[in-house]
C-alpha cells in the first residue's frame, strides 16, 4: 500500500497520538493508510465512526440503508435533530467531514446482503460490525473468514453488551487456528427469542460506551499494540456495572473451517 505522509496540520491534529510510545508517527501513518468498513451507522456506529475519524483512519466505508428517525437520537449521537429523514450514511458523512476533513468517507446506502457483501468487504483492511440483526452478523463474519479479513464485532442488549475480535483466517501464537464467530455462537437464536431494541429498549449511553470500545479495539488492531480480543469475549453489564472477559477457542465442529471441512 502506498504510504501517505502526514502534513503539518495532521501532525498537529494527531499530536497526542504521535507522542504516545504505542502509536507514534509510524502508528499514525498506519491509521492514515488504513481502510475500514463499518456496518451500521446507528447506536454502535455513531461513536465508533466519530472516534475513528478523529483518530485519523484514512478511509472509512459506511454501510447503512436506513434513514434518521426521531427515536434514533436517544443513542445515535452522530445524527442530530436537523438530520431526521436524511439517510444515515449521508448524515454520518456530514458529521465526519466536520470532525476531520482529512478522512475519506465512502457511503453505501444499501442493505448488506449476500449479493454485495463480498464486494464491500474485499476492499477493506478491517471490518467492524455494528449491525442490529443476527443475519447480518453471520453473513459478515462468514465473509470475513472467506476473504481473510479481521473483524471487530459487538452486540447490544438492554443493559448488557459484548465485544470481540475475529481473525479466523489466521493461526494464534500457539499454532492453533483462531476461532471463528461460529465457534463462539454456532447458530443464531430462533426468531423472536431476543427482542429488538424497539421492543425492549436500550440504554443510550451503553451504545456510546461500546462504540468507543470498538474504536479502541480497531485502533489497536491497525496499529498493533496491546492484547487484542481474539479468542476473548468482553461482556459488559451496566445494570450492576460489571465487566467480565471469557476466553473461547476454535471449535473443530464449526461449519466454516472445522475438522470436517
Amino acid at each position: 500500500m502506498h504510504q501517505s505522509s502526514l502534513s503539518e496540520l495532521e501532525m498537529e491534529r494527531y499530536a497526542r497520538h504521535i507522542i504516545m510510545r504505542e502509536i507514534g508517527g509510524p502508528g499514525q501513518h498506519r491509521l492514515k493508510n488504513a481502510r475500514v468498513l463499518v456496518i451500521g451507522a446507528g447506536g454502535l456506529g455513531s461513536p465508533l465512526l466519530q472516534y475513528l475519524a478523529a483518530a485519523g483512519v484514512g478511509t472509512i466505508d459506511i454501510v447503512d440503508h436506513d434513514t434518521v428517525s426521531l427515536s434514533n437520537l436517544q443513542r445515535q449521537v452522530i445524527h442530530g435533530t436537523p438530520d431526521i429523514g436524511m439517510s444515515k450514511v449521508a448524515s454520518a458523512a456530514k458529521a465526519l467531514e466536520r470532525i476531520n476533513p482529512h478522512v475519506n468517507v465512502i457511503g453505501h446506502d444499501v442493505q448488506c446482503t449476500n449479493l454485495n457483501v463480498e464486494q464491500l468487504v474485499a476492499s477493506s483492511n478491517i471490518v467492524i460490525d455494528g449491525s442490529d440483526n443476527f443475519s447480518t452478523r453471520y453473513l459478515v463474519s462468514d465473509t470475513c473468514y472467506q476473504l481473510g479479513k479481521p473483524l471487530v464485532t459487538a452486540a447490544l442488549g438492554v443493559f448488557d453488551a459484548s465485544l470481540t475480535t475475529i481473525r479466523a483466517h489466521e493461526t494464534g501464537p500457539n499454532g492453533k487456528k483462531n476461532p471463528t464467530y461460529r465457534c463462539l455462537f454456532p447458530t443464531p437464536p430462533p426468531p423472536g427469542t431476543i427482542p429488538a431494541c424497539s421492543e425492549a429498549g436500550v440504554l443510550g449511553a451503553l451504545a456510546g460506551m461500546m462504540g468507543s470500545m470498538m474504536a479502541i479495539e480497531v485502533i489497536r488492531q491497525i496499529v498493533g499494540f496491546g492484547e487484542g480480543l481474539v479468542g476473548r469475549l468482553l461482556m459488559v453489564d451496566v445494570l450492576d456495572m460489571r465487566f467480565e472477559t471469557i476466553t473461547y477457542e476454535w471449535d473443530p465442529n464449526n461449519i466454516l473451517n472445522g475438522s470436517g471441512r
